[in-house]
């Protein structure tokens, strides 16, 4: 007996034309280039770590994330500063101290939105 296999493809090729002109237009006007760098930024599990942490505060300083991520200050501050070079976060000297915080509520929202799926 044959076992049977889902097809994951259309057995004929055809469209709507209706369809694929409206979404056309839309795809077209939007930079994915932009999201992907996002999404790339935020694939490195590690990243991802302190990227979640400056989600559950205003602010913090390198010591205090790489506290809480438990990895070195110069570890924590590699990351942050990616984060900040890809314009997810910010950062601003006090003294000797440097804080960040993340950018924008988009780049909060998306990670708090992520995690949220990831733990269903």
């Amino acid at each position: 007996m044959m076992e049977e296999t889902k097809k994951d493809t259309c057995d004929v090729f055809c469209y709507d034309e209706e369809k694929v002109t409206r979404i056309s237009g839309v795809v077209g006007k939007h930079r994915f280039s932009n999201a992907a760098d996002l999404f790339k930024a935020l694939a490195d599990q590690t990243r991802l770590k302190v990227a979640f942490t400056l989600t559950q505060e205003n602010e913090l300083c390198v010591c205090d994330v790489a506290n809480i991520i438990g990895t070195t200050n110069a570890t924590a501050s590699h990351h942050l500063r990616h984060l900040r070079n890809m314009r997810l976060a910010k950062s601003r000297k006090e003294g000797k101290l440097v804080f960040y915080s993340l950018d924008d509520p988009h780049v909060t929202a998306l990670i708090t939105l992520a995690m949220t799926h990831a733990e269903e």
